[in-house]
């Protein structure tokens, strides 16, 4: 690991060496390349350069400890350096371990996130306007912005399916655990006996697919207009604003018929189909790689789910980790971190335990 770390300090020093260079400044892209590059590195290093600090001090108090001849309270008190240095070398080296995994390459990406209602009816299609809600309430208070591409409301208010852009620094490492089947358990409002009823929704968080990662051939689509549907506005049904776009040699469909503008509708619908694609890319490498699969969305039973929101327990249940937490309301009005933060802590203790395994 050491090894490694010499050469990422190396690394380091020679990007910024190049910073200096007269042809970098006239070089935008190049500029930005390197100071890209230098943002990821940065953390390494200067906790590589903690470590050696550390380890100096550790090294030093032991030979003044090995050689004697030192007075009752300054040994005690070198004895202390040496037990502490050597500690916080410890704890800095798993620090190091883990700043050393390998990145997650859409960490750093905007995400377009789906949600559908599944089992349950119209309970569950109000469920996903709880989760839309939950999730745009969220963005909020990390200062991204949300953005709907497309939705399919209901008359009560909740949606049978919504699609929706979130723009911001980290939103896919953030958000990409939330992909999967969501059960809520409640009495429904049109529940006149007060029976605790079931139900499901899904989750698929999508990291944003640039032009330059996906290649899609404009003779493999049909594009077709129609007239938008749905609850509100004077412009809906009035004309064929809304998209529908079939990427032909996947079957993949995609709508967006929240605009007025039929060119920001397909616009939105091609930001989605490329998404779509690249993420259908990566489940085939993932599921190619041994220990490396990541769970489907499935099919919206209520058997399949990742996490459990029962409100008259007032507890929220995160299946693949084990964590409940009684504080439902604060969860679905965008209180997310500790359950994202457990979520987080587990797959790199994970990635860990692989990392280790292999070296062995």
């Amino acid at each position: 690991m050491l090894e490694k770390l010499k050469e990422v300090e190396k690394r380091y020093e020679f990007l910024n060496s190049r910073l200096c260079e007269e042809s970098i400044a006239s070089d935008i892209e190049e500029y930005k390349k390197i100071m890209l590059e230098l943002k990821s590195l940065t953390p390494v290093v200067e906790k590589y350069r903690e470590y050696v600090k550390i380890e100096n001090d550790m090294n030093e108090a032991k030979d003044m400890l090995d050689a004697g001849g030192l007075e009752a309270d300054f040994r005690e008190m070198v004895r202390e350096e040496f037990e502490s240095s050597r500690d916080r070398l410890s704890v800095c080296a798993e620090e190091l371990k883990i700043l050393l995994l390998p990145e997650d390459p859409n960490d750093s990406r905007n995400v377009i996130v789906e949600i559908r209602g599944g089992a349950g009816g119209e309970e569950a299609s109000l469920f996903a306007g709880v989760l839309y809600r939950m999730y745009t309430m969220y963005a909020e208070s990390k200062g991204w912005k949300s953005e709907v591409i497309s939705s399919n409301p209901t008359e009560l208010g909740g949606f049978k399916e919504i699609s929706f852009m979130i723009e911001g620094e980290g939103a896919y490492s953030r958000l990409k655990f939330e992909s999967g089947v969501h059960r809520v358990q409640r009495v429904p409002e049109t529940e006149s006996q007060g029976r605790i009823q079931t139900s499901t929704a899904t989750v698929a968080v999508l990291p944003e697919a640039e032009d330059v990662d996906v290649q899609i051939n404009p003779a493999d689509l049909q594009i077709d207009t129609f007239r938008s549907s749905g609850a509100g506005g004077q412009h809906i049904n009035k004309t064929e604003s809304a998209i529908r776009i079939t990427h032909i040699p996947t079957g993949t469909v995609v709508e967006c018929q929240d605009e007025r503008s039929q060119y920001k509708n397909k616009d939105k619908a091609m930001k989605v189909l490329r998404s779509r694609i690249l993420e259908a890319e990566r489940e085939k490498q993932q599921n190619a790689i041994a220990g490396e699969r990541h769970a489907q969305v499935g099919t919206g039973d209520r058997s399949e789910r990742i996490r459990t929101y029962n409100f008259p327990q007032g507890r929220v249940s995160d299946h693949r980790i084990n964590l409940t937490l009684y504080k439902i309301d604060s969860i679905v009005n965008g209180d997310l971190d500790e359950i994202i933060d457990a979520l987080i802590t587990a797959d790199t203790a994970e990635k860990l335990k692989a990392s280790t395994e292999e070296q062995l």
